[in-house]
Formats: C-alpha cells, sequence, structure tokens
C-alpha cells in the first residue's frame, strides 16, 4: 500500500513537470523537451530510489523486531532450563546473609559415633565399708572422744556411755569368769563333768553378751582389774580406719538402743549414685565407665550396681558407681554430673538434633547446601540418639549438610511457599 501511493505521487509530479515548463524557466538556462524527460526520468529514478530505501528500511525494521522477538524466546527458554537445573523448593543465600545468620555446612559420612548420657548424681559414703557407732542399748553419753571431720584410726575411743543393762551384764560376767576360773583349777575330775560344762557355758554366755552390747574383749577381759572403769561405764570403738561424717549427739543425752552416734567412712573410694530416667533404655553393665565432673575437675568411676527398683518419690532408677577418692577431693553429700561414656556398635550417618526440623509437610528434613549458597531440602528419617546427635536415613553420604543455622535456612524456604513434593 505504501509503494503504491509512493509511485502514484512521482508520477504526479513528473506530469506536473512536463506540462510546466515555467517550472524550470527560472533557473536561468534554457531546456529543451529532451532535457525535460532528462530531468524528469532522472527525478523518477532519484524518487524510486528513495522509495525503496524506504521500504528496505522497513523491512529491516521488521526483521529486527522478528529477531529481538526469538532473542527474548530464547532467553525465556535459558531462565527457564535454568531454573529446571536448580530444582524447585530451594534457596539461595549470599555470603552476607549466611555470615549473618550464622549458617554452616558439614560433610557427613558414616562413623562409629562416641557418644555420652547424662545422669545427675550424689556423692555418698560406701555402705560396703562404713561403719555407724551406736549403743546397742538404752545409754546416757558420758564423753566423747573424736569429734566431727578427724579421721580416727581402727580401734580409737569414739565415745563413752553408762547403761545399767550393761551394768548387769558385766556383773554377771564377772561372777561366772571367777566361777570358771575355780573350776578350771580343780580340774574336770576333781568337780565332775557337769559343774564343768556349765561353769564354762556361762562364762561364754555372759562374755558374749558382753561382746553384744558393744564392747570389745580387751575391755571385757579388763574387768575385774584394780583400773577398771565403773560397772555400766564401757566405750564405743572405731572398727574402721576412717572420717567421722556425722557426730549426732550431745553428751549427757540419754540415748535408745539403735541411735547413730557417729557415722565412720573410708573415703578412699565413694559411691556416686546417679539417677536415669526410669523410661530410659539404656544398659550398663558392671565395669561401664563414667565421667564425673564436680565443678572444674573430672574423675573416672566405674558402674558397681544398678538398681531394678524405680524411686518411689524421683520415679527415677538408681546407678551407682565406685570412684577413687585416694586424693580426698571428694567428700560425700556433694552434687555431681555423670556422663556415660558409649560408641556406636557400626558406622552410621549422624548429625546435631538442631539440624534436623520438621518441614512443611510435618516430615523430617536436613538442608543441603547443593552448591556454594545454594540449599535444597531433604527429607530423612530419625534413627537412634547419641547424646546431642542423631542418626539420618535418606541421604547420601558426602552430602554438605548445615549443621548450624538450619532454622533461618528453613523460613527462606517458607517464605517462597515450598511443596517438599514439588506439587
Amino acid at each position: 500500500m505504501k509503494n503504491t501511493q509512493r509511485n502514484l505521487l512521482a508520477l504526479a509530479i513528473s506530469q506536473v513537470l512536463i506540462f510546466s515548463p515555467s517550472a524550470f524557466a527560472g533557473d536561468g538556462h534554457d531546456h529543451s523537451p529532451a532535457e525535460f524527460k532528462t530531468e524528469i526520468h532522472d527525478h523518477q529514478k532519484e524518487m524510486g530510489y528513495q522509495a525503496h530505501n524506504e521500504e528496505g528500511h522497513e523491512e529491516e525494521s521488521e526483521h529486527d523486531e522478528h529477531d529481538d522477538g526469538d532473542e527474548q524466546h530464547d532467553h525465556a527458554k535459558t531462565s527457564s532450563a535454568d531454573e529446571e537445573e536448580h530444582g524447585e523448593g530451594g534457596v539461595t543465600l549470599s555470603a552476607q546473609q549466611m555470615k549473618i545468620a550464622g549458617i554452616q555446612s558439614t560433610v557427613i559420612e558414616p562413623y562409629q559415633v562416641e557418644f555420652s548420657r547424662y545422669a545427675p548424681a550424689e556423692i555418698k559414703a560406701n555402705g560396703y565399708t562404713s561403719y555407724l557407732a551406736s549403743p546397742r542399748v538404752d545409754s546416757v553419753v558420758l564423753k566423747r572422744h573424736a569429734n566431727l571431720g578427724e579421721h580416727v584410726e581402727k580401734g580409737q575411743p569414739l565415745v563413752t556411755l553408762f547403761s545399767e543393762t550393761v551394768a548387769d551384764a558385766q556383773a554377771q560376767y564377772l561372777s561366772n569368769s571367777a566361777e570358771w576360773k575355780r573350776v578350771s583349777q580343780l580340774g574336770r575330775k576333781a568337780v565332775g563333768d557337769k559343774r564343768f560344762i556349765s561353769a564354762k557355758a556361762d562364762y561364754q554366755a555372759a562374755s558374749s553378751r558382753l561382746l553384744a552390747y558393744g564392747l570389745d574383749a580387751a575391755s571385757i577381759k579388763s574387768l575385774g582389774k584394780n583400773n577398771q572403769a565403773l560397772l555400766g561405764e564401757y566405750t564405743l570403738k572405731a572398727q574402721i580406719d576412717g572420717a567421722v561424717l556425722s557426730d549426732n549427739f550431745h553428751q549427757g543425752q540419754r540415748i535408745s538402743a539403735g541411735t547413730e552416734l557417729m557415722e565412720l567412712a573410708n573415703e578412699t573410694e565413694l559411691w556416686v549414685e546417679a539417677r536415669l530416667p526410669a523410661n530410659q533404655n539404656l544398659t550398663l553393665d558392671k565395669g561401664t565407665e563414667a565421667i564425673i565432673k564436680v565443678g572444674t575437675e573430672s574423675f573416672v568411676g566405674t558402674v558397681a550396681q544398678e538398681a531394678h527398683t524405680i524411686d518411689e518419690v524421683t520415679r527415677t532408677r538408681i546407678v551407682r558407681l565406685l570412684v577413687n577418692n585416694s586424693a580426698h577431693r571428694l567428700h560425700p553429700g556433694m552434687f555431681t554430673d555423670v556422663y556415660f561414656q558409649f560408641e556406636s556398635e557400626r558406622p552410621v550417618m549422624a548429625v546435631d538434633e538442631g539440624a534436623i526440623l520438621r518441614g512443611a509437610d510435618g516430615d523430617w528434613t536436613v538442608y543441603v547446601e547443593d552448591h556454594p549458597g545454594e540449599f535444597l531440602p531433604v527429607e530423612v528419617e530419625r534413627g537412634r540418639s547419641f547424646g546431642e546427635l542423631r542418626e539420618i536415613v535418606g541421604i547420601k553420604a558426602g552430602s554438605k549438610v548445615v549443621t548450624s543455622g538450619a532454622f533461618f535456612v528453613a523460613s527462606q524456604i517458607a517464605k517462597g511457599g515450598f511443596d517438599p513434593h514439588n506439587h
């Protein structure tokens, strides 16, 4: 259409020029009809060339527009291909974002996990080597010979008591001892078998009674001598080497039979009673080692016993450990932390508990750094617990898993409306 209009315009101009010679009269030259025709022809050629150029320019413009469309189409294809290559549901973070959020990734491989289990505990005296000093009959405290915290040796006096029951037993012993002494000097043939056997039995019974009341053999033998104490007085002595852990009495106090006066303990080896949750499935064989921490100090203990009943108050089960205390750094009554040491039976893939989060659909998910700064969610199954670590199943060995800052990565993915199943 445009070409037709240009041709009509050129024809009209040529007709005007042919029939209007005066159009050339003002240039100061004479023009013949042949010259007119020549000029018209040249003018027509010029006009045609210009029209052709304009037409070519339009075609080039249309061609350029077509090329631009093709380039945009190719670019769209490239962008789509890039998206497919990177996958859906991930997120890309800058180095600054990762630094601010504290994101760290670790390449995980199967390995033998060493882990520990924590339990609160209390240090107690070794009940199998400690000793309680207490009267076997009702008595009155006359004098104390050892004080709280003092280290005593076996046979050292602890406390002197008086008891009417002991006085009667001592008197009976003196009578039976004298009879036995006479009979044994006369001989069995002289006194007869009956008297000999009876005297001996009475003497042994009286001696055993005093032993049962808490007197030792040396104290019993001293009865009847010039340096003997008043009848009824007797002294409780230390039966072991150890420290006085308690002395719950006053001088002059009347004490019932069985009342604890002093507790002695050999502190070179103490008990550590750890309390574990009743529902915790944890097998602790005898001899299993554990780390015992008191303040900044650490000690090594070994499992000695494991209770098979649950404490009615705390609803926990007690595991008793033995710890060497030859340096006397530990004392009964101290609270401590116990860490039982274990090792997994086989190599496993494990990460920190904080690296495993619930995904949008509620499944357990870890976040893998597929490329530098690019993170993808991977659904996994949680396996066994190893203290602060957790076994994960469903991820390839060598994957670079986010171990710090996983929550930030998850929140960034959630902002994009991530569907874990790519629906």
